[in-house]
């Protein structure tokens, strides 16, 4: 009777290899200004790559998995997210059109904890591939700048810098999300998540943000932490508001004002148009006040 390694290595490996080759036509390498990686085909002419790994200026070329090289056009990008979306121009360097038949659809399921995912990415145009496990998986989370990610997911696999930005695939060849560098650890970005966000890029070429019209500065209180009003847009929400140079936010929707950083979190594409009751204080004085969140202006 033959060894269960015998046969079940074997047909592990020939699966892996499988989803290996039915995944890398979609995949890309992107390089922009001494920055290098990866990308895949989200829509026809257009690629996702990962925001942190897209150089801020200069041109930015793809190339695919038969070798030919395009130049792009960043369509929008949003950091809080890290997805980036690229345009690619109408035609090739040799004067053909890009076929558009290897368009990435993800899968909405969450993988399980423990699961095995194939990272396919790219170097030079070249695919590679590298095995990991699925070491964390968590609920919709906030990303330390304030981005909305729809299901917190973990790897436990090694990734280069330049495969960033590469596609998370399951056993069964589904598409997950896109692996990207975290702090001290892999991430991926989840596919719900890619979609919401490169669909916002791809109409509007940005990602709307919450706008207070004020310049804050944190502080330190007896009873906590406030943010003191150091300057005011005079014709931004908070002066309309009545909020003055000086005052002190101390509370946000009823609940103590903890940070900075959550105040700014808070403020994401559907804080738009929403009413806020801040409390401030006004002179040692507690003051409530009703501001209509506005939407920040593109830089």
């Amino acid at each position: 009777m033959p060894e269960p390694t015998a046969t079940i290595l074997p047909s592990l490996s020939s699966a892996l290899a499988d989803v290996v080759a039915r995944t890398k036509s979609a995949i890309v390498s992107v390089h922009s200004h001494r920055s290098r990686a990866s990308g895949f085909i989200w829509k026809p002419g257009l690629i996702v790559t990962a925001d942190e790994a897209l150089a801020d200026e200069g041109e930015v070329s793809v190339k695919f998995a038969d070798g030919t090289t395009q130049s792009a056009k960043i369509a929008g990008r949003d950091h809080t997210t890290d997805v980036a979306l690229l345009r690619l121009d109408t035609r090739s360097d040799g004067g053909e059109t890009i076929p558009d038949t290897a368009s990435v659809a993800f899968s909405p399921v969450v993988p399980d904890l423990g699961s095995l995912i194939v990272v396919v990415a790219a170097e030079h145009g070249v695919p590679t591939t590298a095995l990991g496990v699925v070491s964390l998986i968590g609920s919709r989370w906030r990303s330390l700048r304030g981005g909305e990610i729809d299901a917190r997911i973990e790897l436990d696999v090694r990734l280069r810098s330049s495969h960033e930005g590469g596609l998370a695939v399951n056993a069964s060849g589904e598409a997950i999300g896109m692996a990207v560098q975290g702090v001290r650890r892999i991430l991926v970005i989840p596919g719900a998540t890619i979609d919401r966000i490169a669909g916002r890029l791809e109409t509007h070429g940005r990602i709307a943000r919450g706008y207070l019209g004020v310049g804050l500065q944190p502080i330190k209180l007896d009873d906590g932490v406030g943010a003191m009003v150091m300057s005011v847009d005079k014709s931004g929400p908070s002066a309309a508001a009545g909020i003055l140079q000086g005052d002190v936010i101390v509370g946000w929707n009823n609940e103590k004002l903890t940070g900075m950083r959550s105040l700014m979190r808070s403020l994401g594409p559907d804080s738009i148009g929403t009413v806020i009751d801040i409390t401030i204080r006004r002179a040692g004085q507690p003051v409530q006040i009703k501001l209509t969140v506005g939407e920040r202006a593109e830089a």
